[in-house]
């Protein structure tokens, strides 16, 4: 016996059982019909168990036992199977982290959904109601929005700052600060989405700027959000303030990239006494500093102090990979100016500091052409990285705290991609707020996922983790003679086996 795909004239399609027997193929059982891939996927399990059912117990008449089990799921419907998996694995963490106490069961189901099945809103509803057999409008959904932008809102960013601390060990010494922008499909501007400057190539876009504060692994510490024209220098030290007024963080070392490299923003850390670590601009330095950095011969993974003021140092570090990159990166900068001058296309307006465009100059008064002797100069500060902090750690420690920033770029990468917190498709304002406090909740959810499978050793990475909870099913049925409704979950794969049992031993 094997099971058989059915299309029919309706367009849905029929599950079968069928039997060959000599040389002629007869339906023995239908299991059911269904449209979507969810649907016949139900029906598909279903049928593979009542084939084994039919092998393993061949008999030319069913015995009574046998027709009560017939009898039972010949009541099924697909409303009798729900996938369970989103709530056993991340329902359950959610409970762990203590989102459970806000008592809001909509804002469960948005987290929850946004990391099973990320998408819009009524994409959500649309889920909530195929697999969840939940039935909510689009109107109580926004309403719940303007809710969750009160007070609602700050509760929930106290418990997950409570979780990132637990995870930390209590101690949160060394932060790191980072911004992005969120763009809107949306062609209109308003109070807060402006164009501007995008990090994601979306110029024409409305945007907004979402600034960022993790602790060691990425775990969320606080967020906050910008107009969209706004320079990123300029949101440092007035979130770090609101932040460690809120949290009462005990001045923690502050770790930023170049992009928040400025002379206020130090002059302010300084103020402030905070200890910094930001990525350098190592060519911006005065001519004595880059003199003294291009006489330093270095070897790679060591390490050079240069003394800035009586209160900053500057780390210089090389690495060998990193001068492979660089001089990769500066070929193919190359090319692309010298195909763009054959092409013609290339005016005086294009002769700026922007990019490979530097090595560019105009001879005679019409003529571009590359300067080959800037480009070659340009070589010797290839593998060189620079570090500017105020702090007392060791040359190696300072390498160490900034090289985690990987931790907050994949933290956007996750929220844009794995959690598709973009493209963001509300208008008002405390509702975008309100979207990107979901957003961030379920990333909160998906960090302590990966942070208990590494523990665990377990060769599920999250994003599979999240596919094999598309297909973890529960089935409600209800005993014929005492009419009891029992729900019971279907038998699991090896992977969802050790999924699920993972999730019961740590939470």
């Amino acid at each position: 016996m094997f099971l058989r795909k059915k299309k029919n004239n309706s367009g849905s399609i029929s599950i079968q059982i069928i039997s060959k027997s000599r040389g002629k193929y007869k339906v023995v059982k239908t299991i059911g019909s269904g449209k979507t891939e969810q649907e016949i996927q139900k029906l598909y399990y279903l049928g593979k168990q009542e084939v084994e059912r039919l092998t393993l117990q061949p008999k030319l008449f069913e015995s009574e036992a046998d027709t009560i089990v017939d009898t039972v799921f010949s009541a099924l419907s697909n409303t009798s199977i729900k996938v369970v998996g989103p709530e056993l694995i991340f329902g359950k963490i959610y409970d762990a982290i203590g989102y459970n106490k806000i008592g809001e069961e909509l804002f469960r189901h948005l987290v929850v959904s946004r990391l099973a099945f990320p998408g819009s809103k009524l994409k959500t509803i649309d889920y909530l109601y195929r697999y969840q057999g939940i039935s909510i409008n689009v109107d109580t959904v926004y309403r719940f929005l303007d809710k969750l932008n009160d007070s609602l809102k700050i509760n929930i960013e106290q418990i997950t700052f409570n979780h990132t601390k637990k995870v930390l060990g209590g101690n949160i010494s060394v932060v790191f600060y980072d911004m992005t922008t969120l763009y809107f499909e949306a062609s209109d501007e308003d109070d807060l989405r402006k164009t501007g400057f995008s990090k994601d190539g979306k110029h024409s876009n409305p945007q907004i700027f979402l600034g960022l504060l993790v602790g060691l692994g990425g775990y969320v510490i606080g967020y906050d959000i910008y107009e969209g024209n706004t320079y990123e220098g300029h949101t440092l030290i007035p979130f770090l303030e609101k932040i460690s007024e809120r949290f009462r963080l005990q001045k923690p070392i502050v770790v930023a990239d170049s992009g928040l490299l400025s002379n206020k923003n130090i002059e302010a850390l300084e103020e402030k006494s905070y200890q910094y670590i930001i990525g350098a601009r190592i060519k911006n330095e005065s001519k004595s500093i880059k003199k003294r950095i291009l006489k330093t011969t270095l070897i790679d993974g060591q390490l050079k102090s240069i003394k800035k003021s009586d209160n900053t140092r500057l780390i210089i570090g090389y690495s060998d990979k990193r001068a492979r990159k660089d001089a990769r990166n500066r070929e193919r900068g190359l090319r692309r100016l010298e195909q763009r001058i054959k092409s013609g296309k290339l005016t005086k307006s294009n002769i700026n500091n922007r990019g490979y465009n530097k090595y560019l100059k105009l001879e005679g008064d019409v003529s571009i052409e590359i300067d080959y002797a800037k480009y070659e100069q340009d070589s010797q500060w290839d593998g060189l990285k620079g570090y500017i902090t105020n702090s007392k750690l060791s040359k190696k420690q300072i390498v160490e705290n900034y090289s985690n920033l990987w931790h907050i770029e994949k933290a956007f990468r996750m929220s844009k991609t794995d959690l598709r917190i973009r493209p963001i498709y509300h208008k008002l304002k405390h509702r975008i707020e309100a979207h990107i406090c979901i957003s961030f909740t379920a990333y909160t959810v998906y960090k302590e996922l990966e942070r208990t499978l590494k523990n665990e050793k377990s060769n599920l990475s999250i994003e599979r983790s999240r596919e094999l909870t598309h297909n973890m099913y529960e089935i409600t049925y209800t005993l014929p003679e005492s009419k009891h409704t029992k729900s019971r979950l279907l038998r699991m794969d090896n992977e969802q086996a050790e999924l699920f049992q993972i999730i019961q031993k740590n939470f």
